[in-house]
């Protein structure tokens, strides 16, 4: 395949092969027991050696089918690919801290990216071996089944997904928003894993999700899943998704979340 121009179904098959190889060996690591391996942003914010791992093992297997490619991984950062390249975008466990006490929230994620464009993208559960796909303009899928975004209209109706930083300030300016967002909805979710809770989103176990600090690992895969759901993927006032702002919601439901959001300063603070 390194000859020719792959399709996104091409880099779907291969990505859903390496993340599935990965995700055992996070279930395996996970099982005989796990310790912090360092700290980044602030001492709450983990790396386990199953992080490091496991982002190694999907850069070597990707390396041996796709060598010309290149990878952008949480742990060990990367480059961006040439025009018609291929960049891979990883995420080895999202969701360390549920991993590290044994939360069965969280998931390895990797996507497939040419010309800044994300084609397709898993998000395979390390606990429960759920797996959501996708790829651009074929829909996004669950064990055979694709998905489509809540049918909620009602914003007040609306349990919505969040996440927070490791920042105690920017916690604190996340905190101020719900507390300004919780009564103008159903209730407030926080699992841990923002690949999760934007494919949780896709089929509609939760109605939206919102989220401030986001990297492209985050955001990918999960990302293109609930896209291809139906899901409006954005940023505020007409800003791309990405670290200032991710908000994901069904069309009905985008408007008044938007304004909510904008109103309480969601992508503000630290």
């Amino acid at each position: 395949m390194t000859g020719s121009t792959p399709t996104p179904q091409d880099l779907l098959e291969i990505a859903i092969r390496v993340a599935r190889d990965a995700a055992a060996t996070a279930a395996r690591m996970r099982a005989e027991g796990v310790s912090v391996a360092a700290t980044k942003s602030t001492a709450t914010d983990v790396v386990t050696a199953a992080d490091r791992a496991v982002e190694q093992q999907v850069r070597d297997a990707l390396r041996a089918v796709r060598p010309d490619d290149v990878v952008l991984g949480e742990e060990y950062g990367g480059t961006e690919a040439g025009a018609g390249g291929v960049r891979w975008i990883v995420d080895p466990i999202d969701g360390t801290v549920n991993y590290l006490y044994g939360l069965p929230y969280c998931a390895v994620s990797l996507a497939a990216e040419v010309d800044g464009e994300v084609v397709a993208g898993v998000v395979r559960n390390v606990s429960t071996a759920e797996e959501w796909t996708a790829t651009v303009g074929g829909g996004a899928w669950r064990d055979g089944v694709r998905l489509r975004c809540s049918t909620e209209t009602d914003l007040g109706q609306a349990l919505v997904a969040t996440g927070f930083g490791y920042d105690s300030g920017r916690r604190l300016h996340q905190a101020r928003v719900i507390a300004g967002l919780i009564e103008d909805v159903r209730d407030i979710r926080r699992m841990g894993a923002a690949a999760l809770d934007l494919c949780l989103a896709a089929e509609g176990r939760v109605d939206a999700y919102y989220e401030k600090g986001l990297a492209a690992w985050d955001l990918a895969a999960g990302g293109l899943v609930a896209a291809e759901a139906g899901l409006r993927v954005t940023g505020l006032n007409g800003e791309p998704p990405g670290p200032d702002l991710v908000i994901a919601a069904p069309p009905a439901l985008f408007a008044p979340l938007h304004t909510r959001l904008a109103a309480l300063d969601a992508s503000g603070g630290p």
